[in-house]
Order: C-alpha cells, then sequence, then structure tokens
C-alpha cells in the first residue's frame, strides 16, 4: 500500500483501456514515477483471459460496476444496463473485443472543433505504433506494437459466410479491413486477442511496465476526491481496505476513470456546474457546466433469428458440448471459446445521399432469448440453432448526462442518455430494421431462416417498427463525451492537450474526452487518446 501522502510524478485514476495504455507509454523511459489507482481489483480471472467469458464478466459484481441507466422517455421509460470494467484493464477486460477505429472524418471532425493535433492523418501514425496486426502491416494497419490484433477469417462460424454473401446480393462491397482505406462495406471484424487469450489494455501496456517495476498499481484503491491547492491538482484521496489514503501528485494527476467515473469525480472534488453542486453541498473549486454533459452513446437493436442449420447454440447449449469446447480451448487455444461471438458485421449508408456510413451491421452466430436485455448470457443460449442480425447508429445525434445524486463517492451517479430523443436518431434505426429485413429475405440468408423470433413477421407498419425500437432498444455500451475537448470553458471540460481548463496539473485521458462519438467501437479510439495524452506530456518534459 502507497504510503500516506507519498509523492509521485505522476497519479493515474483509473486502469482503464485508456489508463494502461497511458501509463505504459509514460513508463516507457522509467524516468518518471508513477501511480495508477484502480477501483477494482486484478485481471486474472479465467473470464477475462478466455475471449468467450465476456458473457460472464459483463454481470460480474466483482469486475463489472453493473451501472444501470434512469428511465429514458425514448425507450418507454426504461432503465438501461450500463456495464463498466472494475478490474485492470477496465473495460478491456470485459468487452467483445472488437477492434475498430472509426471514421476519418470522425477525428477530422475533432480538430475542426478547435482541437489541433487530432486530425486523422496526425493520428494514423499512433494507431499504427501502438497496434501488433498479426495478419501483417501494410500502409493503414502496423506490427510490432503492445496490442496484438486478430482477423478472424480461420475461425468464424460458418454462417458468417452467409451473412457476407446477402451483402453482396444487396450490393453491398465485401471489405476485409474496417480500419484500412475505407471503413464501408461488410465483413468480418478484427478482435483483439493473442493466440486465443483476450488482449486487453492492462495486458498490452500496463503489466509490461509492471514487470519492469516501471510504474506502481493500487488496485482496490477507490478515488474519492481530486486534492485541488489554489488552482493547482496536488494529489488524489482514496480509500483502500476500509482506510483513507492520499497520494500526492508533483507533476499531474490524470484521470482515466472512464466516461461515467470521470466526471463523477470531478464533480465530487467541487469541478462542474455550480448549480449541480450547491445542490449537493460540494463547494466550486472550478466552474466547468460541461463536466457531466453531453453524454453520447450507440444505440441499437438485434433481430432474433430460428435457424435451419446448426449455429453456436448447438455447440454452447449442452454440457456436453461446453466441456469438448472447453478441453479444445485448454490444449489449443482454439474452436469457439478463442473468439467473441461478433464476428460479422459492417457499417452501410441508409441512403445512397449520405456522405459515408451511417449505421453498423453485426452478425452472431448465436441468439440468446432468455436473456435479460443488456446483458450477454453467451453460456447459455437458447436451445434451438439461431442467430442474431443487429444495427447500430454510428453518429447519435441524442444527447444525455451523468451528475452525481450526492456528495457520497460511493453513490452511483445518475446516468441519462436520452437516447431517441431526435427524429433523426429513431428515423436511423427504423431504416435500419428495414434493411435487417432486406438482408434476411436474400437467398443466401432466407435459406437459413426457420422464423423470425423477434419481433416477428407481424411487426411490419412503420409504427408498429417504432413501437418494437422503444421496446427493445438497448446501449452498445459506448458511452463517451463527458469531458468532452475543446477550447470553449463554457461548454468543454479539456483543451487540446487534455488539460483541464482553469486547473493546472489536472488532465483527462479516456473516451470522456470525445468531442462526438466515432463510428463503431471505440475500445481502439479509448486506447489511442492513452497513447496521445502519454506523448504529449512526454513531449513536455
Amino acid at each position: 500500500m502507497v504510503d500516506q501522502g507519498q509523492a509521485f510524478d505522476y497519479v493515474v485514476v483509473g486502469a482503464g483501456s485508456a489508463g494502461c495504455a497511458l501509463a505504459g507509454r509514460l513508463a516507457e523511459d522509467g524516468g518518471a514515477s508513477i501511480l495508477v489507482l484502480e477501483a477494482g481489483g486484478s485481471d486474472r480471472s479465467l473470464w477475462v483471459k478466455m475471449p468467450i467469458g465476456y458473457g460472464k464478466t459483463f454481470y460480474h459484481p466483482r469486475l463489472n460496476w453493473r451501472y444501470y441507466t434512469d428511465g429514458i422517455d425514448g425507450l418507454g421509460k426504461r432503465e438501461v444496463y450500463c456495464p463498466r470494467g472494475k478490474v485492470l484493464g477496465g473495460s478491456s477486460s470485459i468487452n467483445a473485443m472488437v477492434f475498430i477505429r472509426g471514421q476519418r472524418e470522425d477525428y477530422d471532425g475533432w480538430a475542426a472543433r478547435g482541437n489541433p493535433g487530432w486530425s486523422y492523418a496526425e493520428l494514423l501514425p499512433l494507431f499504427r505504433r501502438m497496434e501488433n496486426n498479426l495478419a501483417g502491416a501494410d500502409e493503414w494497419r502496423g506490427t510490432g506494437g503492445p496490442l496484438a490484433v486478430t482477423t478472424t477469417d480461420r475461425f468464424v462460424h460458418p454462417t458468417c459466410r452467409a451473412f457476407i454473401a446477402a451483402g453482396a446480393e444487396l450490393g453491398l462491397p465485401r471489405n476485409p479491413d474496417f480500419n484500412g482505406a475505407s471503413q464501408e462495406g461488410v465483413g468480418l471484424y478484427q478482435v483483439t486477442i493473442d493466440h486465443g487469450v483476450r488482449a486487453s489494455s492492462a495486458a498490452a501496456f500496463l503489466r509490461p511496465a509492471m514487470r519492469l517495476h516501471r510504474v506502481a498499481v493500487e488496485t482496490e484503491a477507490f478515488a474519492t476526491k481530486v486534492l485541488v491547492k489554489g488552482a493547482r491538482a496536488v494529489g488524489v484521496a482514496y480509500e483502500k481496505a476500509g482506510r483513507p489514503c492520499l497520494a500526492r501528485a508533483r507533476r499531474a494527476v490524470i484521470l482515466s476513470a472512464g466516461t461515467i467515473n470521470t466526471p463523477q469525480l470531478l464533480q465530487l472534488s467541487g469541478i462542474g456546474d455550480p448549480a449541480l453542486l450547491a445542490a449537493q453541498g460540494i463547494e466550486v473549486v472550478r466552474a466547468l457546466p460541461g463536466v457531466g454533459e453531453a453524454l453520447q452513446d450507440h444505440v441499437g437493436i438485434d433481430y432474433i433469428y430460428r435457424a435451419t442449420r446448426p449455429t453456436l447454440n448447438s455447440q454452447l447449449g449442452t454440457l456436453g458440448g461446453q466441456a469438448a469446447l472447453g478441453l479444445r480451448y485448454l490444449f489449443t487455444r482454439g474452436g469457439p471459446l478463442a473468439l467473441s461471438v461478433n464476428q460479422a458485421g459492417g457499417f452501410v449508408r441508409s441512403d445512397q445521399g449520405r456522405s459515408r456510413p451511417n449505421l453498423q451491421l453485426y452478425f452472431s452466430p448465436m441468439s440468446y432469448v432468455r436473456s435479460v436485455p443488456g446483458k450477454r448470457e453467451l453460456l447459455r443460449p437458447d436451445p434451438f440453432p439461431g442467430f442474431l442480425l443487429g444495427i447500430s447508429n454510428c453518429h447519435p445525434t441524442s444527447r444525455g448526462h451523468v451528475r452525481i445524486r450526492s456528495a457520497d463517492p460511493r453513490q452511483a451517479p445518475a446516468i441519462q442518455p436520452n437516447y431517441l430523443a431526435t427524429e433523426e436518431d429513431i428515423r436511423e434505426l427504423v431504416d435500419g430494421v428495414r434493411l435487417l429485413r432486406r438482408l434476411a429475405g436474400t437467398k443466401a440468408l432466407s435459406a437459413l431462416i426457420a422464423e423470425e423470433i423477434a419481433p416477428g413477421p407481424a411487426t411490419q407498419a412503420e409504427d408498429e417498427l417504432i413501437a418494437d425500437i422503444r421496446a427493445r432498444a438497448s446501449s452498445i455500451f459506448h458511452p463517451c463525451g463527458t469531458c468532452a475537448m475543446g477550447p470553449d470553458p463554457a461548454r468543454a471540460v479539456v483543451d487540446h492537450e487534455l488539460k483541464v481548463h482553469g486547473i493546472d496539473g489536472l488532465r483527462i485521458a479516456d473516451a470522456s474526452i470525445f468531442p462526438a462519438l466515432p463510428a463503431g467501437n471505440i475500445n481502439a479510439a479509448a486506447m489511442l487518446v492513452g497513447q496521445k495524452a502519454a506523448d504529449m506530456i512526454l513531449g513536455e518534459d
């Protein structure tokens, strides 16, 4: 345990996707003392290491914060499950491992908002540097970096080929690399898996630094307050084993606690909207009304089908099948347990008048009708062959917030994503589910379909489709934007160097700084933020 008041050059709060990438990069020259505080525990769990184990980690009380949103008007007042990693590696230790960078226009849009250095051309070298693409390097992809990225074409379920063929029937281009020259088209996803083992941010970036004793890591360390003296952050108060602790920072405190916990910690520390802080009896240290605002997330829906031929349900749905797959994984690190079930998908335009894809497709060769919405019962699939076709929006226009409910750090904040608050977001998902039906009607996929289970063929009219979306749509688990980057402290929380406006020695490096949500899964972008933050810090030394 860190001594009371022990000083480090850098104190990093959160060993998640960005925090591990940040700490690992800062530690590379070995010239600075670094402390990482993580509220969760070790990532040495079978369910973390085995890729399909994310079906267990998604609702694991030790590995997951297990948040819920408030009731959402656009979803019929439903509360939606909001899993966040509470473990070394953060959400990179519990996610579905799909590796997507986003679209060139996403990052060029960040730069255009007054954030120099964040254009796609400037970020591409960092993406390539952190990656070890097991398929080899090219103009777009890197090798030799710490993060393994695997192509799945040799291992995916055969039904994935039918999905790709269905896309071809509709004129959707075959895309062999969603992180290459263009994101548009259908194909197989790449995943952060290293020879059958999850390649989390902790495994890729943090543990190598720990082995070299270049970074100190405190697990089960619950940060309660950023300590500010004058207008400078000087340390972090935290609790460990029921004891109050203090870590002092000589150069900087860096918050990498994530889209939910970073704004919560700032608000508890007196940094945020003065009206919110006053309502909770918290003294204002720095008025920043943007803290916790502009919450964004992808929202999507699955159409569920009973299949005419075996899917992963047939292998994972019995004890005998699980035992056989377990032995295969144990001895070969291969088979279905070594993969995500998000195996195929793509990015498409809902209409050809759009300049870039605005919808993401998902194909999973299994189904779990019985699971609670938002949870993944991957080891308890339906007792019949089935598969999922899914759709989500790439660039939602709805915005929400994260706000503390009290001055008690242990009380979860109010999370209100405001899904489907705009007509544009509703229209995109209606267009999306109609596309799912067209895919299901192709020669390639219709041969696999015995029946549509949900929503069922009776749901056809637009008002029926909308009602089904509001009843069943849910988070794709990509929250971001609650401490957005930008030049104006009236709206933004950090500047383009990720420095908190008005507080010296305080930076933020996680997905909360995204000015706008990138297209696709955001774990790659979160790790990139950690790497870029470290580069900027090292450049100042």
